[in-house]
């Protein structure tokens, strides 16, 4: 008796439409993806039950270390940049045109006003070993000398009464550290601003 001989079938899959899928999504995550900038300044955030999420547009983030040092930054050069001409429009701020692009790109900034200019012209690694480890480091924010509000005024100006304001401190901060950037902000009437935190499950 023959035997029944089975006929082998093709199996090749064609994987042109899958490529192109695949080729279509890694392009709408890399249009669409949002980047953080840079932190030279570590901050951990304490943790909160809160769900409330900050603007994701036109924001100002105030940084406190653990020293209580404050630094600060916009989300875009383009409003950064603003701020900074806003300071040298009212003689606060001295900066080149060179300046004020490169301040446009530094992911976080802290120095005293005077100093930001040949701050600004260190090299990216300078700039964030100075931040981190400079003892005269932060803007300051003192009854004496209180820097922090000149920023903010101006960012409030350059940016518009729609831009945010978010502080983000280290859960080892010393309150009186926060409080002192809290009487800043109240003292040019700025009442609304986010505290930013991590979530953690609720008791």
């Amino acid at each position: 008796m023959g035997r029944f001989r089975v006929k082998k079938q093709d199996t090749f899959i064609d994987m042109t439409p899958m490529s192109d899928v695949m080729v279509l999504l890694l392009t709408f995550f890399m249009l669409t993806a949002t980047f953080t900038k840079e932190e030279p300044v570590k901050v951990n955030v304490p943790g909160s039950v809160s769900e409330i999420k900050i603007p994701e547009n036109n924001l100002l983030t105030i940084f406190v270390s653990p020293e209580g040092k404050i630094f600060m930054t916009m989300d875009s050069p383009v409003g950064q940049e603003k701020m900074a001409q806003e300071l040298i429009d009212n003689n606060k701020l001295s900066l080149t045109a060179q300046q004020l692009k490169e301040f446009a790109q530094v992911p976080t900034f802290g120095t005293p006003l005077n100093t930001i200019g040949s701050w600004v012209d260190m090299e990216p690694a300078k700039r964030n070993e100075l931040l981190t480890k400079d003892s005269g480091a932060g803007i300051p924010c003192d009854s004496l000398n209180d820097e922090l509000k000149e920023w903010v005024i101006a960012a409030r100006n350059a940016n518009g009464e729609n831009m945010g304001i978010a502080i983000k401190a280290d859960k080892n901060t010393p309150y009186s550290s926060i409080k002192e950037v809290m009487n800043s902000l109240r003292s040019i009437d700025e009442s609304r601003y986010n505290l930013i935190t991590t979530l953690k499950a609720g008791e």
